[in-house]
């Protein structure tokens, strides 16, 4: 059996200039072994860069301890049946429906009768939920995701350079 360094050895990635905090925990070695897998497969140079992003991901994606901000981006995939009574084009009811809060949307056809859609929104985080989760409850509607991004607004309109355009940041908030 390999050595593997532990936790304690691991130096914390500081490069967004955040305060972070050392936490110890025991993991049996099927789990560690899956963790270092996950390292390799996915480019991690250490276990508590890939242990943040797991820890990170859980977070936003549980509902009753993630992280909610008011706003929110999120960013929803499905798959469904293109002749499917009329499914497209509820869906894309939908996306009008609620045009000021999406970005945008891109369609793929994967085969004769089966698109993949990738929509985009911005906005309120529980309006943004709500609509999502209803498109993707649509009858129909397979492999439905959505990957929701808490952010913070910077309340200060600023420009860079000389151009004069005025903008605002939205940072994700993890």
């Amino acid at each position: 059996m390999r050595q593997r360094p532990s936790l304690l050895d691991c130096k914390p990635n500081l490069s967004e200039g955040q305060p972070v905090q050392r936490l110890t925990i025991s993991l049996d070695d099927a789990m560690a072994e899956e963790i270092d897998a996950f390292m390799l497969k996915n480019g991690y140079s250490n276990r508590s860069e890939a242990m943040r992003d797991l820890v990170r991901d859980a977070l936003v994606r549980s509902k009753s301890t993630g992280v909610t901000t008011r706003n929110c981006v999120a960013a929803v995939s499905y798959v469904y049946d293109y002749d499917g009574r009329d499914l497209a084009l509820r869906l894309e009811r939908a996306q009008h429906e609620h045009h000021d809060i999406n970005i945008s949307s891109m369609r793929t056809r994967l085969d004769h009768r089966h698109c993949m859609e990738v929509t985009l929104f911005r906005g309120p985080t529980e309006r943004v939920r709500q609509i999502s989760e209803k498109m993707i409850a649509e009858k129909g509607v397979r492999f439905g995701q959505i990957n929701l991004v808490p952010i913070r607004s910077d309340a200060s309109h600023h420009s860079h350079g000389d151009d004069g355009h005025h903008h605002h940041h939205d940072t994700p908030a993890l």
